[in-house]
């Protein structure tokens, strides 16, 4: 689950092409649902325009999907497998489909889709079809079961009493307060080495953790979100950017190690510039497990390169998107399933492309932002 904000990256990105024209008219009153519209092929004529909270999904044809013949779906069909673990109402009558055609080549895949689901173009409420595309991943890191030379930043389960929605002590509070600093006592899951890379995993909301065992003994467990201090989120990259450090170059968690290590000073101040602070729980690892990555807002694994964060107001949990975004990062046209949230996920076009586990995926995941167009595919 994605906690932090992915506007590490300041610079403007480039413009997308217009989006097709042709949208249909606003209805007076637009449906909450597709799911009761009779099945037809594009040459019946498009349905009319639907409302969903933030968004308005626009009706197109199949055709206006970039990319739509030649996307590989395997991958797509394995992210919709683990939605239908747990489908929303709208989606679970086709859940018996999807697991059939699980072994189904792509162009029978491709032909049910066409079959059973309406593109629709999310737009903004103002009609605003390009949005922004930025990325997330797992981080892998070293750890230490016990706080030991080299390892003496804390990774805490929540403390007892923590309350949903109500601000908790900062994190430079919970650094300096003796209030704080007792009520985590005993509730640490493993010490990292770095805070530059604690930062990181607080921001990612999950991560793997190489830990040391007081034994001796080496195991690879996960970290999952499990709550926060309710402190608003403040960038790090920003805030050096305000200190006159100019644009930092992704990765970012390099390049700050780079600037902590020659201002070892002012890491405290670097750190505490962002109040949020975020809190885990450790999940064992299976074999089957590691092949996924962590568990979404809608309470699935996530699968690398087909899930995305999305505003749930906007696109609900479980909804399958074509999603094409350009850049300088990823060149994407592809299918995704919408699986996650995150605070800084907001708006009608706007998804995190979850890009998978460790140092690879994390290099993309801090080098996309860029433009973004989403079509929800909705049953007929």
């Amino acid at each position: 689950m994605f906690v932090g904000v992915l506007g590490l990256v300041s610079c403007a990105a480039p413009r997308l092409p217009p989006p097709p024209a042709g949208s249909a008219p606003l209805p007076s009153t637009a449906p909450s649902t597709a799911s009761t519209r009779p099945a037809s092929s594009d040459s019946g004529g498009l349905p009319g325009v639907l409302l969903q909270g933030k968004s308005r999904w626009v009706p197109v044809s199949w055709a206006d999907l970039p990319g739509f013949e030649s996307d590989s779906l395997f991958e797509a069909w394995n992210a919709w497998l683990k939605s239908c673990e747990r489908p929303g109402p709208v989606f679970a009558p086709l859940c018996t489909d999807v697991r059939r055609l699980s072994i189904a080549s792509a162009p029978e895949q491709r032909a049910w889709m066409v079959s059973r689901l309406q593109p629709y173009r999310v737009e903004s409420l103002q009609g605003a079809a390009e949005g922004l595309l930025t990325s997330y991943y797992e981080p892998v890191l070293k750890a230490s079961r016990q706080a030991a030379p080299g390892y003496a930043v804390p990774l805490y389960q929540p403390p007892a009493g923590l309350a949903s929605r109500k601000p908790w002590f900062t994190r430079q509070e919970i650094d300096t307060l003796p209030e704080a600093m007792a009520a985590l006592r005993g509730r640490e899951i493993a010490w990292l080495a770095d805070p530059i890379d604690a930062m990181s995993l607080h921001i990612q909301g999950s991560g793997r953790l190489a830990i040391s065992e007081a034994d001796g003994a080496q195991r690879t467990v996960r970290v999952a979100f499990a709550g926060s201090n309710e402190q608003p989120f403040r960038s790090i990259v920003q805030w050096l950017a305000e200190q006159g450090q100019g644009r930092i170059n992704a990765p970012w968690t390099e390049s700050t190690k780079a600037w902590a290590a020659q201002n070892p000073q002012r890491v405290p101040q670097l750190l505490w510039s962002n109040p949020r602070y975020i809190f885990f729980r450790e999940e064992a690892l299976s074999d089957r497990d590691a092949a996924y990555g962590p568990r979404g807002a809608q309470g699935v694994p996530l699968t690398p390169g087909r899930s995305i964060a999305v505003d749930r107001q906007s696109i609900p949990y479980g909804t399958p998107v074509w999603l094409a975004s350009r850049g300088p990062a990823a060149d994407l046209q592809k299918l995704v399933i919408a699986q996650d949230t995150g605070s800084a996920i907001v708006g009608a076009v706007r998804a995190d492309y979850f890009a998978g586990t460790g140092f690879d995926a994390g290099l993309l995941a801090s080098r996309v932002n860029q433009p973004l167009r989403l079509w929800v595919l909705w049953p007929r």
